[in-house]
């Protein structure tokens, strides 16, 4: 670590909590930012020489706050800010505000900041663009790189998303408990998503999407620390570790994708299973099952099979029963076929996802599955349909090239077969 990584890494874990009151201070997104951003520039002059504070967090919130003050003031023409040198010795100020803001006011801060960045007033993308943004501090390049969006787009979006903020008149207030579940749910749905789009558009373990994975684990870890004893927290969080443990197998040296059953094992991350499964064990002992504790236990059954035979099906498919009772959706059904196409074969898992046609028309990944299924079974013809719709969906290049690689597969079969009618 070098002499000033410490730094760095102190403003990133602080930003939450002081971007958190800085917006409960000023209530106006571009203002706390703002503030936030001259509090760490004053931080990158004033902590190198003065060492760290006790609580860099409070340190950011105290300067933030009068630097917030003193752009009113500049703009009324009333007083300064005091000198640098008075604001770089802040011991006794800061140990005051350090001791006023103990673990629930800090915790409230931070809620309310993840519940105006997942207000339902905002699309999804608006969502996570501005939870990047607001919360985890990322610039408008990284988001944009992770989007594969130009920056201009990725800015206007993020402008958009402020701008609903003020218009709707979202309140910068702790919700009681009443709603509180409800936008527990709204924020644990904005960080899967902030994952979900690192994880479908990665195409190599060192892809900038990898950087959203990693980001929504972070923010995961922040709310389990804030509700360390919701089972759900611990699902959504679990869910998340086993699903990055497989990113260095998920895909070749030229980036192309590779399926579960052919991964190197070995290469998955054993200490990110290894928490995630205590975590799953732990919420399992609420007795309180939900939709992300589920799914967890879904990819607990992957992680722990040496071996793709050694797989409990059965287990899988009755989670995913289990999974649709409590959240019916087609993609649930969709991906319960491959656990059903596994036991009980590809015929029966094609007569489970015919009826899903019409919603998923559109939908890469069932015509993926469709197409893998009809290889499966023989029905070459059908599967080069199934599969020219899928590649006509594909949303990257990796699975565009996945696509082209089961047609190379079919065009061999097909040949292969021709040639022995021929010798027949």
């Amino acid at each position: 670590m070098t002499d000033t990584t410490w730094i760095d890494l102190a403003l990133v874990s602080a930003r939450p909590q002081a971007m958190g009151a800085l917006l409960r201070y000023f209530r106006n997104l571009d203002t706390a930012e703002e503030a936030f951003q001259e509090a760490c520039i004053r931080a990158l002059k004033a902590w190198p020489k003065s060492g760290p504070p006790r609580d860099p967090a409070a340190w950011l919130i105290f300067v933030g706050r009068n630097s917030g003050i003193d752009k009113v003031r500049r703009q009324s023409r009333e007083t300064a800010l005091p000198p640098e040198e008075l604001l770089s010795d802040l011991e006794d100020q800061e140990s005051d505000l350090a001791d006023r803001l103990d673990g629930s006011h800090y915790r409230d801060d931070i809620l309310k900041l993840l519940f105006v960045c997942s207000n339902p007033v905002l699309p999804a993308t608006q969502q996570i663009a501005l939870a990047l943004r607001i919360v985890s501090g990322l610039s408008v390049k990284q988001i944009a790189r992770a989007f594969l969006v130009g920056e201009a787009a990725m800015e206007q979006r993020i402008t958009r998303a402020k701008a609903r903020v003020a218009a709707a008149g979202i309140e910068f207030e702790t919700p009681d408990a009443a709603d509180r579940s409800e936008r527990l749910a709204a924020v644990a749905t904005m960080i899967y998503l902030v994952f979900n789009e690192g994880y479908s558009a990665m195409n190599g373990p060192d892809s900038v999407s990898a950087d959203l994975c990693e980001e929504a684990i972070r923010l995961a870890r922040l709310l389990l620390r804030l509700f360390p004893s919701e089972p759900e927290m611990m699902g959504l969080t679990a869910l998340l570790l086993l699903q990055h443990s497989r990113s260095r197998a998920r895909f070749d040296a030229d980036g192309g994708i590779i399926l579960l059953d052919d991964q190197d094992r070995s290469l998955w991350k054993k200490p990110l299973i290894t928490e995630a499964l205590a975590m799953i064990d732990k919420a399992v002992r609420h007795r309180q099952p939900g939709p992300y504790q589920i799914q967890a236990a879904i990819a607990a059954l992957h992680a722990r099979a040496t071996r793709p035979e050694e797989t409990d099906w059965e287990e899988i498919d009755l989670l995913y029963q289990a999974l649709e009772r409590l959240q019916p959706s087609p993609v649930i059904t969709l991906n319960r076929a491959v656990a059903v196409s596994k036991r009980d074969g590809p015929e029966v898992a094609l007569a489970l996802i015919e009826p899903l046609a019409e919603k998923l028309a559109g939908y890469f990944y069932f015509h993926g599955l469709k197409g893998a299924l009809l290889k499966q079974a023989g029905r070459v013809r059908e599967a080069r349909v199934a599969f020219d719709r899928a590649i006509a969906l594909a949303t990257n290049a990796a699975e565009a090239s996945h696509i082209r690689m089961q047609l190379d597969h079919l065009c061999k079969d097909e040949c292969g077969n021709n040639v022995e009618e021929e010798k027949r």
